[in-house]
């Protein structure tokens, strides 16, 4: 990140287009401990003069939005703070609307920290619910000894006993049982349903039966199921994907509803991280002159039923979310 300009804002949730702000040191702009953080990271350049995403560039912003949320100049100790040596790290990606799906240079870059800070590589998995799905998306599915393992729950298969919570009853897929830890990779996402998907949406990839939980916006399955504590326990950090993003007629890819927001958002609340990019999706649909989600009839209150006091998974309270946005020009 040397040799760039970067301007640090600080912001409450609730307002991710900043008004006017001085610029912060990183150590400056820490929240209070009491806060959910979240982080997102903008790079106007990413793509250069093309459509393709510069993988160097991409890697830099994973770095620096890692180390703005961890406070570390060490672009490996972030990583250390999420996984130990030994532990089985999966990394949860959402292919569902490809195109827009995670960059694969992205989970590269990933893959690479998680390894400089101990993981062996035979120990990382890549993974999503659908096999074709992951190969439209760019991953070729393989288990080559001592190389990060590329897999489907589709393949791998789902354990035989059933969870439940509240509304939900399924089946894990097997490949989040055998993980230790949780990396969530989604993609910023307009749903026809729910409104948004995201941080907790992307769990609908781990389970057997998706399609019985898409009643009432998905309200209240998508805070159930999150509770499930294989989910709720595993998953340690959500790194969102905000390169390409769907601000209408989601999940499903249409290139007329799509946008180059060249980002990404991390951080450890899932509920403060849907509430954020919740706000993304409505002001870039306001900009477009289109309706509010809600008066679409495609209301986002499974993020208000997550945070209530019957689940809190995380917080959906502006003044309890210190959003930091860095953009690098």
């Amino acid at each position: 990140m040397q040799n760039r300009r970067e301007f640090v804002k600080e912001v409450v949730a609730g307002a991710a287009v900043l008004g006017a702000s001085s610029p912060l040191s990183l150590a400056a702009a820490k929240p209070a401990a009491e806060k959910s953080k979240v982080v997102i990271v903008r790079d106007a350049k990413l793509r250069g003069a093309g459509s393709a995403v510069d993988a160097a560039r991409m890697a830099a912003m994973l770095d620096h939005a890692m180390q703005s949320y961890f406070y570390t100049k060490n672009p490996i100790d972030p990583w250390k703070q999420i996984a130990r040596p030994g532990q089985i790290v999966g990394l949860k990606v959402n292919c569902l609307g490809h195109p827009v799906a995670p960059n694969v240079a992205l989970v590269s870059a990933v893959c690479e920290r998680l390894q400089q800070a101990g993981i062996k590589p035979e120990n990382i998995i890549v993974w999503d619910r659908s096999s074709r799905d992951m190969r439209a998306s760019g991953f070729t599915l393989s288990a080559t000894p001592g190389a990060v393992r590329f897999m489907a729950s589709d393949a791998a298969g789902y354990e035989d006993a059933a969870v439940s919570h509240g509304a939900v009853t399924t089946q894990l897929s097997k490949i989040l049982t055998m993980c230790d830890v949780v990396i969530n990779m989604p993609v910023l996402k307009n749903h026809n349903l729910a409104g948004v998907t995201m941080a907790m949406k992307n769990m609908y990839g781990v389970i057997k039966n998706p399609n019985a939980m898409h009643g009432t916006a998905c309200n209240p399955y998508i805070a159930d199921l999150n509770m499930i504590p294989q989910i709720r326990q595993k998953v340690r950090f959500v790194i969102g994907d905000m390169t390409t993003a769907i601000y209408e007629g989601g999940p499903a890819y249409n290139p007329a509803y799509t946008w180059n927001e060249n980002g990404l958002i991390v951080g450890e609340d899932r509920v403060a991280i849907d509430h954020t990019c919740a706000g993304i999706i409505e002001r870039k649909r306001a900009e477009k002159g289109l309706p509010t989600l809600e008066q679409k009839g495609t209301p986002t209150h499974y993020i208000e039923t997550a945070a209530d006091a019957n689940h809190q998974l995380g917080t959906n309270d502006p003044a309890r979310i210190a959003l930091i946005e860095h953009s690098i020009a």
